[in-house]
């Protein structure tokens, strides 16, 4: 079921202040060509209490100077450091945040208008819930729709499955209790892909993380994304069920691991495939292991969409 608005309100109504605040933490990293469609998308929110706080990554394109003219358009903090990944430009963010709640949307994403609202009133009813995630809508760099996630009704993910399958609350969709940051520790700077680190971090508390049928965010996908940069993938996600070998899932999700890895691998580098497929013992192989075995085996071809 969806989760039920609230009310909606002018900034100078009284009931505004009562509102949670909601920090908006946006990593930046060469993100130039999209700046202004995603901070216009976060500006276009129907929720009127955020903050805005933009982490440029040590770009090396013109987003720094792109962010700058911008800022004449849009109230937001631009914070610039050395690049050192996402994960250690999402700390900086916290570190500045007020908020009781933290987003972190990437800016080559398109946030709905509804996004903060919904996503902030599931948390508002359910206190006992550390993080809510949703659902996306999936275009292509130049924007034009490819498909849909679907789903029936309020997922609850607890952490052995979010181990064992690998279940990922992706930044565009999810909204963390920052509470919740902070008693983790926030993000692992040593492992730069953030997403994955983070939700087994949360549900390692206890508290099982909704996915609301819900969707939230239009997902870019380009030539640029992580999930094409399946090697730095892979080191992040084993790095990041590192702390958790002594859990009866842990050898079922370092397989869920790999095989996510291969995915790509066995499209783009067979021979990067076959040293990831050394990575599985035999008894831990599975189908979707084998599945990847038999893609490596037969020659990609690319669609000619």
């Amino acid at each position: 079921m969806q989760a039920l608005p609230l009310p909606r309100t002018s900034p100078d109504d009284d009931a505004l202040r009562h509102l949670p605040l909601i920090s908006v933490i946006v990593p930046c990293y060469n993100a130039g060509a999209y700046l202004e469609e995603g901070l216009a998308s976060i500006y276009a929110q129907d929720y009127p209490r955020f903050e805005v706080i933009v982490v440029d990554d040590g770009s090396t394109d013109d987003s720094v100077e792109r962010l700058v003219a911008l800022q004449e358009r849009f109230d937001f903090k631009l914070v610039t450091q050395p690049n050192s990944g996402v994960s250690a430009a999402l700390n900086t963010g916290l570190a500045q945040a007020r908020g009781k709640y933290v987003a972190t949307p990437d800016l080559d994403d398109l946030m709905l208008p509804q996004s903060l609202r919904i996503r902030a009133a599931y948390l508002e009813e359910h206190p006992e819930t550390p993080c809510v995630g949703a659902l996306v809508s999936f275009m292509d760099s130049a924007g034009n729709w490819l498909k849909d996630q679907h789903a029936v009704g309020v997922q609850l993910l607890d952490f052995d499955e979010i181990l064992r399958k690998t279940r990922v609350v992706g930044a565009p969709v999810a909204l963390y209790r920052k509470a919740v940051l902070d008693q983790v520790g926030g993000y692992d700077p040593a492992i730069r892909v953030q997403d994955f680190q983070m939700t087994l971090k949360v549900a390692a508390l206890g508290q099982p993380i909704a996915i609301l049928p819900v969707t939230v965010t239009r997902y870019r996908r380009h030539a640029g994304n992580l999930s094409r940069r399946y090697r730095l993938l892979l080191e992040a996600d084993l790095l990041a069920i590192a702390p958790y070998q002594d859990h009866p899932g842990y050898r079922q999700g370092h397989t869920s691991v790999v095989n996510k890895a291969l995915k790509y691998a066995v499209r783009h580098d067979k021979l990067e495939a076959l040293r990831m497929l050394r990575l599985i013992p035999l008894r831990a192989m599975d189908r979707t292991t084998l599945h990847r075995v038999r893609r490596l085996l037969t020659p990609y071809r690319p669609s000619r969409k």
